[in-house]
This record gives C-alpha cells, sequence and structure tokens, in this order.
C-alpha cells in the first residue's frame, strides 16, 4: 500500500492512494456505505458514478450482522458486492453520539445498542480486530470525539484519551494489507489541535484524518481550524476529512489539501428530495417543478438527468414512489464524485485555481 502525489495546484494536490483492492485517485468522494449498502444504489451504479472507494462503519456492522459474520463470508468485499476498496470508520462518532446510552472508562466504552438494548464494552482494541474482520484497506483509530458544545477541560480530556488510544490501537494493529489512519481531535481549539497532531505523528500513522470538525460549528471557525489542521499534516501521507459533503465545503478542503472526504449529505438529501446541480440546490416537492420538462442537471450525465424530468422526479416524490428517492440519491452521488473528480482534473492542469 502506498500513497503518491502527483501534481500540486497552489495546496491542492492530486494523488493515487494505492490499496489491495485497487488505487484510488484523489482528491476522492468515499460514498457511506454505513451497514455495508450506500441506500437504493447498486456496487454496479457506484463505479458507473465514478466511486472509487467506499465508506462503512465497524459500529453498525459489528452490531449487526456482527463482524465475524463478515470476515467468514469473505470479509467486505467478498460479502457486499463492492470489489473495490474500502474504508471503516472506527465507529467512535456513532458511540459518543449516543449521549447517555454512553459510559467513558479508560480503558474502553460501555454503551447499548439502540437496535436491542443489550449492553455492549468497546476498547480501542476490539475496534481494531473489528476492523481487521472486515477487511477494509483503510481503517481507523478509536477515538473520542466529544460533544460540542465542549468546555475546554472537555476537549482537552478527550485530546488526551484520543493520544493514548491511537497508541493502543497501533500497538493491537496487526493484519497485512491495511493502513491505519490516526485521527487528529481537539475541536475549535487550536492549540489543542496542536497537542493532538505531535505524538500522532510520532507514532508515524500512514495516514491522517482531520475529525470533529463539521459537526455544527459555524463555518470560519470550521475553515480556521481546517487551514491550522492541514498544515501540520506531513505532505507525504493522504489527509481525510471526516463526515464533509457540502460541495462548497469540498472544494475549500480540496483548496487546503484535503485528500479524501466522505458524508451522508448526498443520499439524505436526494432521499428527501433535495439535489444538488450546477445551478443549486433544487427542492423537488416545490410546485415550480411539476410542469418542468428539463432535466435535473443539463451537465449531468447520471441515468436519472439522461433518462427523467425534474416534472416526473417531482411526481415521484408527491407520490411517494420509492423510485423518486433512488433516482435522487443516484444523482446527488455523481454530482459529489463527479465535483472532485473535476476538482482532481483541474490541479493536474493547473486550473484549479
Amino acid at each position: 500500500m502506498s500513497f503518491e502525489i502527483v501534481a500540486d495546484c497552489g495546496h491542492a494536490r492530486a494523488g493515487l492512494l494505492r490499496t489491495p483492492h485497487g488505487t484510488v485517485e484523489t482528491p476522492a468522494f468515499m460514498p457511506v456505505g454505513t451497514r455495508g449498502s450506500v441506500r437504493g444504489i447498486l456496487p454496479s451504479q457506484l463505479a458507473d458514478a465514478g466511486a472509487h472507494i467506499l465508506l462503512a462503519n465497524a459500529y453498525h456492522l459489528f452490531l449487526r450482522p456482527g463482524d465475524e459474520v463478515v470476515r467468514d463470508l469473505g470479509g467486505l468485499h467478498g460479502f457486499t458486492g463492492w470489489k473495490g476498496p474500502w474504508l471503516t470508520d472506527s465507529g467512535g462518532f456513532q458511540v459518543f453520539s449516543l449521549g447517555e446510552l454512553v459510559k467513558v472508562v479508560e480503558e474502553g466504552v460501555r454503551f447499548k445498542s439502540p437496535i436491542d438494548g443489550a449492553s455492549h464494552f468497546l476498547t480501542p482494541e476490539d475496534s481494531i480486530r473489528i476492523q481487521e474482520n472486515l477487511g477494509a484497506d483503510v481503517i481507523m483509530a478509536f477515538d473520542e470525539c466529544v460533544r460540542q458544545p465542549a468546555t475546554p477541560e472537555q476537549t482537552r480530556a478527550a485530546v488526551d484519551r484520543t493520544i493514548r488510544w491511537a497508541r493502543r490501537c497501533r500497538d493491537a494493529h496487526r493484519r497485512e494489507g491495511q493502513m491505519l489512519f490516526g485521527i487528529v481531535q481537539g475541536g475549535t481549539d487550536l492549540k489543542e489541535r496542536d497537542r493532538c497532531a505531535a505524538p500522532l505523528l510520532d507514532l508515524d500513522f500512514p495516514g491522517y484524518a482531520i475529525g470533529g470538525l463539521s459537526v455544527g460549528e459555524d463555518r470560519p471557525a470550521m475553515l480556521a481550524t481546517l487551514d491550522h489542521t492541514a498544515a501540520l499534516l506531513p505532505r507525504g501521507k493522504p489527509r481525510y476529512f471526516m463526515g464533509l459533503g457540502k460541495p462548497d465545503d469540498l472544494l475549500d478542503a480540496i483548496r487546503r489539501g484535503v485528500d479524501m472526504f466522505d458524508c451522508v449529505i448526498g443520499t439524505r438529501n436526494g432521499r428527501h428530495g433535495t439535489v444538488f446541480t450546477s445551478e443549486g440546490a433544487l427542492h423537488l416537492r416545490n410546485k415550480r417543478f411539476e410542469r418542468d420538462s428539463g432535466p435535473l442537471d443539463p451537465v449531468c450525465g447520471c441515468p436519472a438527468c439522461r433518462n427523467f424530468s425534474r416534472a416526473y422526479l417531482s411526481h415521484l416524490f408527491k407520490a411517494e414512489e420509492m423510485l423518486g428517492p433512488i433516482l435522487a440519491s443516484l444523482h446527488n452521488t455523481w454530482h459529489l464524485v463527479g465535483l472532485v473528480r473535476d476538482a482532481r482534473r483541474r490541479i493536474v492542469d493547473g486550473t484549479f485555481r
């Protein structure tokens, strides 16, 4: 496994992330298949959209069907039908988002399953074992993503724990053919970002993620923290902004030297009738689309834009036909993957700015 930067344009960079299941051209947007499936979209359709790598969540797959079930059925590549690279999130964000259902101790976290109420205890070592069973090409360290708004004391304690847990994850990781990324936390406190990054860089992870942003902070604070954190990370290793997916945000992060992104916003918005286009966002339930015979986006080549009108999509949503959310989710996936792919092309030819 390796990462190579092949072109720069300012701080923006185009790279190649080589994995056992294929090469990912970066910058790359990763559609989110939380439970091993991007909702409503076939693996072949994701490939047609230009996706190179998908994201799944270790926490959700641990709860159902169980990471050992996935392991015994060929890992994510054999179990899901997507043969290309996978990245798995450690589940830290999902565990800590459970709020009152979670108790954090130094050894790990105890939580109740939202599926059946069963009690579980998850350690950093457990998270690595689960991700090794899932067989993803890129896996994430188990971190503490502090809930916002947080006090300085809470942020500092979460950073301290993230550092200690990162060391434990590094020591626990044994599987060949996987990249384990460290995660830099610290909220919007730049000093805490510094304090988190330094020991993680000493651990020499093959890649680094920027966590704990795009979770409700205002955009200027997010961009300032991104500017600061990206500058801390090694140039020759991939940089991953976790949970970023709005078109403007993607371009701003690419401009600052980030290589990888994931977000549910494309498929989630699509299921609710909002699509991204070159003309801005469209809300398909609006009355103005009832007789609009044009495509969702005249410059898009996705199946929805090639074959159906805005009027028809609007009708599907109002009639609560499942084809509407499927087509809108597919279009949004094409849009976000294509936007980042076009940014890469612009970096390579020197016109990104």
